[in-house]
């Protein structure tokens, strides 16, 4: 580990003189890939140093102790050199998770695709409640929002919805969101006062370059057609819904919310290429499921994780068996405390196969 530790310290120093070099300012994109390389190695060169130099104080602390007679002081010394080794354990756990493989997906914006399942209206107003949790996280994250689709109920819920979050990390934080979200409480049309149990299911998708998907626009087929309101009454009569089918994996994407087929046309664009870059890595997951299986991990979309019980005030993750009573706060957006305990469960068990 500290031979690894050493070589990305050496390659730390030595992008500081390089992203510092005029002639490699000048040649834009090579000093910008120079100065994300920096950044990334910013946080484990920074902790492995706290750690070396964590390390020399103890050394220091020890040679104190053997050349102090006095006892008042080599109590204080060896109080001291317990606190130190304390914070080397502390120091050497976290050096252990940095190096862990990272996700090369873990820095881009996502699309998410929000969908009512099984229950009828309550799915929809379920979905809608879903749909504004996230939208409130990703205000408090300090995200852009941008709504690419949308098709309500008449009961003021939604049937679909799809939005792409722009911010550093979002896939990172929201990546493990995908699956059946299940909700159990009393619907406002229900005059007996019995539970209902409704599901929606939740897409976490990241954004995918030209670069990460090649798209031939032969296997392409895009018709147009007027977009349409709920219950299919005509919005507009100018042809400005866009759907395209991606002929090979059968994969279809409709736009219609905005009013330009051209903007329409880019939007589903975007939810296609992200589609096909979610199912080839799908496909590479269950190639590697044998080898890593992880308890948070799966992606799997009809895999119920988590329950909303409104009688009770409580939010149940299944895979980790996580439980909160704050219910009213998560769907406001406080959902950190999830996400979290979901992101440190996936990288104890990364640690443990590794360590294996």
């Amino acid at each position: 580990m500290f031979d690894k530790l050493d070589r990305l310290e050496q390659r730390y120093e030595e992008l500081s003189g390089l992203i510092s070099d005029p002639e490699i300012i000048a040649e834009h994109d090579k000093w910008q890939q120079y100065v994300k390389s920096h950044s990334e190695l910013g946080d484990i060169v920074n902790v492995y140093q706290e750690y070396k130099q964590t390390m020399q104080e103890i050394e220091d602390a020890r040679e104190m102790l053997k050349e102090q007679q006095e006892q008042d002081f080599k109590e204080m010394v060896e109080a001291e050199l317990a606190e130190l080794q304390k914070k080397e354990e502390k120091l050497q756990e976290q050096l252990k998770f940095l190096l862990l493989p990272k996700d090369p997906n873990d820095d881009k914006n996502v699309i998410m695709e929000i969908r009512a399942g099984t229950g009828g209206d309550e799915a929809g107003l379920f979905a809608g409640d879903l749909y504004r949790m996230y939208l409130r996280y990703a205000e408090r994250q300090g995200w852009k929002v941008d709504v690419m689709a949308t098709s309500d109920t008449d009961m003021g819920g939604v049937k679909e919805a799809a939005f792409m979050l722009i911010g550093k990390g979002a896939y990172s934080r929201l990546k493990f969101e995908s699956g059946v979200h299940r909700v159990q409480r009393v619907p406002s049309t229900e005059s007996g006062g019995r539970i209902h149990t409704s599901a929606a299911t939740v897409a976490v998708l990241p954004e995918a370059e030209d670069v990460d998907v090649e798209i031939s626009p032969e296997d392409l087929r895009v018709d147009v057609f007027c977009s349409s309101g709920p219950g299919g009454q005509s919005v507009n009569t100018t042809q400005s819904a866009v759907r395209i089918t991606h002929v090979p994996s059968g994969i279809a994407v409709s736009m219609q919310d905005e009013k330009s087929q051209h903007k329409n046309k880019d939007k589903a664009m975007k939810v296609l290429r992200a589609r096909l870059f979610d199912q080839a890595q799908q496909e590479q997951h269950a190639e590697m499921a044998s080898t890593r299986k992880s308890q948070v991990g799966s992606g799997d979309r009809s895999e119920r994780i988590r329950t909303y019980n409104f009688p009770q005030n409580r939010v149940t993750d299944h895979r980790i068996g996580l439980t909160t009573h704050r219910l009213q706060q998560i769907l406001m957006g406080e959902i950190d405390e999830i996400i979290d305990a979901l992101i440190t469960t996936d990288q104890a068990e990364m640690l443990k196969q590794v360590e294996e």
